[in-house]
């Protein structure tokens, strides 16, 4: 993931279950950091401006979980429900600072989306398919 030049952000699941974060700046690799949670499939990462990244996470409660950073500081996790497959992981994209959408694959199977119109996260929908 990448929000502007010469920088790269990458997020893993690590050994003892938390969510792992890394970042590349200025020619370098930053000390690993633990973002807790814990994720059960891989997480899903977008950028919504400079310096601004939001992670996607599916728990063992089968509910979306989210952390944004605002180019400060790491803010806590929140729940943005669902009834989701905990293995299957999410997906993310943003299209602009206003715009986040999300994936994620539900216990029914089937594929699941939710946004932030710039003011509030829509409600789940069900995609056809």
């Amino acid at each position: 993931m990448s929000w502007g030049e010469g920088r790269i952000d990458r997020f893993w699941i690590g050994p003892d279950g938390d969510l792992l974060h890394a970042a590349y700046k200025r020619g370098e690799w930053l000390p690993t950091e633990s973002l807790g949670g814990r994720p059960t499939g891989p997480p899903g990462v977008t950028a919504w401006g400079v310096d601004q990244l939001e992670v996607f996470v599916v728990f063992p409660d089968g509910q979306l979980w989210d952390r944004y950073w605002d180019g400060a500081s790491w803010h806590d996790w929140e729940s943005l429900g669902g009834e989701l497959d905990p293995e299957a992981g999410a997906a993310a994209s943003s299209w602009s600072s206003r715009r986040l959408d999300v994936w994620a694959t539900g216990r029914d199977g089937r594929t699941w989306h939710r946004f932030w119109d710039g003011s509030r996260w829509v409600d789940w929908e069900q995609l056809e398919g």
